[in-house]
């Protein structure tokens, strides 16, 4: 539901919007708002408010109904609302050398009237903020009252945009960390390191950073935050497409000297695959075992990945503000029921396997446990069952069949699968490209130490995953923009899960959905189970891969206990919503 400003508050005030049933949107008037609300939430969470995500004029509050409620939350935001008039320190500064070469430096200035030369005397001249980040991980989209451009998009977006490549669109600048598809206009590059997981500090360009663009420097300085200084009003320049009325960035005051951090530098990489790899320089991620001074011992020799295999384990919850997704297991149901059934704690990493068709060797004695979705499991030859703890004898086989129901099985390896950790997950991230690579045939995968003893079972109770599935949801932030007709056909209608499946999201093929409001929509937050509804009409759910912003409405979101059941949906299976 919907909560609009009470009768006592300004008409500017917060609106309160549901995104599912862990999460609300607080909507403010413009961008300068949402640097005010954001500031005033983070100065004070309460328990069980687990993360806050800006974005152009909403702030995402995540939850946990465990141990908050959704109304004590949505009053505690209405308090912080009014007081966003109290002081917000202000972020680091960040001075990035930028290369001004880039491929549309010159059509783009024409675009805008003016010479090219006087293009990059305005970027490199403006002082920027971090509004928020999204697409990417460690992707900023910076904005300055300096900044007074509308710049367009790519009528055509480019499929390879390089890592480094410094852009403009809309009202934003920002500049890429990783090589990605992308529509916006490049005018530079710049070789600083924008986003690496392995770092204390992984993201340079946090939310509420102040950033300068410098011409032709070879390093990138970083000074400590001012002392707090009052949030100004917005500024009376032109707005940007996406934003109403930026928040001015004053002119920086007395600050301490910039302290350098090199710029980028050689960074090891794990060697291909998920078993042998180069040292981490982080501690590694929980195995699911107790700290062990036994080296990780060598388990299963991957002989075939089957479609595609990658290392799971529960993910990366909490760091949607760097652009970071979740990840991690998509049935995380099936994950933790098969770590305990071979004596792992529930978060341990073992294998995501889509389609089945998964070949191994063991390497020592292992025990294995598959779940998930429904496939023929055989070890040294013989028939065993799935969701029962199997002992794999050192030089046998496990083989996986093709998935006959369900799309993704889960394999837990006694003791966990040890791998490269990424921001504390060795979950794989498809779209941002973190964590250990899919697994290849040739690959050694190790295993830690279990955290208990492999338990004594007769029979575990378990369902094949059905062809029908019922989706539970709940209201979605932009149910409003969508008739009364297309909310009652969400629920009526069989949906039919398309061929686009994957970690990230489930197109679905039906009746398209129209609207009422045909306006572009600001870049808000997102959460696993989002429904949105591009422009043709037609929903896609996302996952947990799936981008931490989006432009595209939600008219509903799948209940965070339904979503487990769509790791398993395939291409043809049918879907139905009810509403929870």
């Amino acid at each position: 539901m919907v909560t609009s400003p009470q009768d006592d508050e300004p008409a500017d005030a917060v609106v309160l919007r549901p995104l599912g049933d862990r999460a609300v949107l607080a909507e403010v008037a413009d961008l300068a708002g949402v640097l005010a609300l954001h500031a005033a939430l983070a100065a004070a969470p309460p328990a069980g408010v687990d993360e806050l995500v800006p974005a152009a004029r909403t702030v995402l509050v995540a939850f946990d109904p465990a141990r908050i409620g959704r109304a004590a939350v949505e009053q505690w935001i209405r308090r912080a609302t009014g007081s966003r008039t109290a002081t917000a320190r202000p972020g680091p500064l960040v001075e990035v050398p930028v290369r001004y070469d880039g491929t549309d430096l010159g059509e783009t200035a024409a675009l805008l009237g003016i010479p090219a030369v006087d293009l990059v005397a305005r970027h490199a001249g403006a002082h920027w903020t971090v509004a928020f980040t999204g697409f990417a991980p460690g992707f900023a989209y910076l904005v300055s009252a300096d900044w007074p451009f509308d710049v367009p998009r790519l009528a055509r977006p480019r499929t390879r945009v390089p890592a480094g490549a410094v852009g403009l669109a809309s009202g934003f600048s920002g500049a890429y960390p990783r090589e990605t598809p992308g529509g916006w206009r490049l005018i530079g590059a710049t070789d600083a390191v924008l986003f690496d997981p392995d770092a204390a500090t992984p993201v340079l360009l946090p939310p509420g950073a102040r950033v300068r663009f410098v011409p032709e420097r070879e390093r990138v300085t970083s000074a400590a935050p001012l002392a707090p200084a009052e949030v100004p009003a917005p500024a009376a320049a032109p707005g940007p497409v996406e934003v109403a009325g930026p928040a001015e960035v004053p002119a920086p005051a007395e600050a301490p000297e910039p302290v350098e951090v090199p710029a980028r530098s050689e960074v090891p990489e794990p060697v291909e695959g998920t078993g042998t790899l180069s040292p981490p320089r982080r501690p590694q991620a929980p195995t699911g075992s107790a700290p062990s001074p036994l080296p990780p011992r060598p388990a299963l020799r991957v002989l075939d990945p089957g479609a595609f295999a990658t290392v799971q384990d529960l993910g990366r919850p909490g760091r949607a503000a760097l652009g970071v997704a979740r990840s991690g297991a998509l049935d995380r149901r099936a994950l933790r029921i098969a770590n305990r059934l071979v004596g792992n704690d529930e978060g341990a990493a073992g294998l995501e396997i889509a389609v089945g068709g998964f070949v191994a060797r063991a390497e020592s004695d292992t025990w294995v446990c598959v779940t998930g979705a429904l496939v023929d499991v055989v070890v040294a030859a013989r028939a065993v069952d799935m969701y029962a703890p199997q002992l794999v004898p050192a030089g046998s086989e496990i083989r996986l069949g093709p998935a006959r129901a369900g799309l993704r099985a889960h394999l837990s390896v006694r003791g966990g699968i040890v791998a490269t950790a990424a921001l504390g997950s060795r979950s794989r991230d498809v779209l941002a490209g973190l964590g250990p690579a899919p697994v290849r045939a040739g690959d050694v995968l190790h295993a830690g130490r279990a955290a208990s003893a492999v338990p004594a079972i007769d029979v575990f109770p378990w369902t094949v995953p059905p062809a029908l599935h019922d989706v539970r949801i709940a209201e979605g932030p932009r149910a409003d923009w969508f008739t009364a007709a297309a909310r009652a056909t969400l629920l009526e209608a069989r949906w039919t899960v398309s061929s686009d499946v994957d970690r990230v999201g489930i197109r679905l093929d039906g009746p398209g959905l129209e609207r009422v409001r045909h306006d572009e929509l600001p870049s808000e937050g997102m959460r696993p189970g989002a429904i949105q509804v591009p422009p043709h009409g037609r929903p896609v759910i996302l996952l947990a891969d799936g981008p931490v912003t989006g432009g595209y409405p939600v008219i509903a979101v799948v209940t965070d206990a339904a979503l487990d059941a769509l790791a398993q949906v395939r291409p043809g299976d049918r879907l139905r919503f009810r509403r929870a």
